[in-house]
C-alpha cells in the first residue's frame, strides 16, 4: 500500500507553470492575439510567444515548447486553464514532457498580473476588460450518490496534532503538499486547523479514489435557502458535498469558514470508514487557489 501525493512543484524536480491564451490584443487584420507563457518556479527561466487565433493548433506549440526547453526541460508543466489544457498536453507528450492540471500555479498566476501591466503598451491593445487569472467556474452539482458515505461533520485540529496525527497513520490516500504544511504557512503549532470529516462506512475506499480523481483544491460553506457545503476540485469543477437547513450545522460553518480565515485558508478533508479513529481512508490538506 502506497501514498499517493501531489507532486513538488520545485525545481528540483524540473517543474515548471505554463499558460497559453488570448489577451486584450489583436492582429493588424483583428484578429484576437494568443500569448504563450512557459517559466520555472524561480523565473530565472521564462519565455513568451504570441500567435493569432488563426495559428492556434498543436504544431505551434510544438515548435514553441521545442524552442523554451532547448537549454533544460521539466519533467512536469502545470497548467491553470482549462482552455488551454489539452492543446498543451498533446503538444508537450510529443516531446516526453508531462503536462498536469493544477489551480496551484502562483508563480505563472503573478507572472500574468505583471503582464497585465504591460498589454497596453502594446500594438493592438484592445482596452476591453481584462482579468488574466479568471476562470469560469461550473455550477455545482451533487456528488454521485453511489459515492456517498454515512455521516460528515465539521472538525477541527492544532496544526501540530494534524501533522502529527495524519503523518504517522499509513494512509492509503495521503495528500499533504509541501507548500500547505502548517510549518510553511508560518502558522503556529497551536492555531486550529478547520476541517470536515466524512464516516463512508463501505464506500469509504471508493469515495476517496474518487476524491483523488477530483483532485480536492478547497471546502467552501456558501449561506442559502439551504444552506451548502461546496467542494472546488480539478481546474473548475464544483461538487454539492452537502445541503442543511439546520441553525446548529450553520453555526458550525460559520466556524469552520472564520477558523480557515485565521489559518491562511488553511483546511482539511478526512475520509474514514468510522469514527473508532483506528483506521483512515484519506486526507487533504486544502487551500483555496
Amino acid at each position: 500500500m502506497t501514498n499517493e501525493k501531489e507532486p513538488m512543484t520545485n525545481d528540483l524536480t524540473q517543474t515548471w507553470q505554463a499558460d497559453f491564451y488570448r489577451r486584450p490584443l489583436q492582429t493588424e487584420t483583428g484578429q484576437p492575439l494568443w500569448e504563450l507563457l512557459i517559466c520555472n518556479s524561480s523565473r530565472q527561466l521564462e519565455y513568451v510567444a504570441f500567435c493569432p487565433q488563426s495559428d492556434v493548433n498543436t504544431q505551434w506549440l510544438v515548435q514553441k515548447l521545442q524552442q523554451a526547453t532547448q537549454t533544460q526541460q521539466p519533467d512536469v508543466i502545470l497548467v491553470c486553464r482549462p482552455q488551454c489544457l489539452s492543446l498543451l498536453q498533446t503538444a508537450a507528450e510529443t516531446l516526453g514532457i508531462s503536462v498536469k492540471a493544477s489551480r496551484r500555479t502562483p508563480v505563472i498566476k503573478q507572472w500574468l498580473q505583471q503582464r497585465r501591466q504591460v498589454y497596453p503598451q502594446l500594438q493592438g491593445y484592445t482596452g476591453e476588460a481584462y482579468d488574466p487569472t479568471a476562470v469560469d467556474r461550473l455550477p455545482p452539482v451533487p456528488l454521485p450518490e453511489n459515492l456517498w458515505g454515512d455521516v460528515w461533520r465539521f472538525a477541527a485540529l492544532n496544526a501540530g496534532d494534524l501533522m502529527t496525527t495524519f503523518t504517522e497513520y499509513l494512509i492509503p490516500i495521503l495528500n499533504i503538499p509541501e507548500a500547505l504544511q502548517p510549518v510553511n504557512l508560518g502558522l503556529a503549532s497551536t492555531v486550529p486547523i478547520s476541517g470536515v470529516v466524512i464516516n463512508g462506512g463501505r464506500q469509504s475506499m471508493q469515495l476517496a479514489r474518487w476524491l483523488q480523481q477530483a483532485d480536492p483544491v478547497a471546502l467552501n460553506y456558501i449561506p442559502g435557502k439551504p444552506d451548502g457545503l461546496i467542494l472546488e476540485a480539478g481546474l473548475a469543477d464544483r461538487w454539492v458535498v452537502a445541503t442543511f437547513e439546520d441553525q446548529a450545522v450553520a453555526e458550525a460553518a460559520q466556524r469552520f469558514e472564520t477558523r480557515k480565515q485565521l489559518a491562511k485558508g488553511l483546511h482539511f478533508l478526512l475520509i474514514q470508514p468510522d469514527d473508532s479513529g483506528m483506521t483512515y481512508t484519506g486526507f487533504w490538506l486544502l487551500q483555496p487557489a
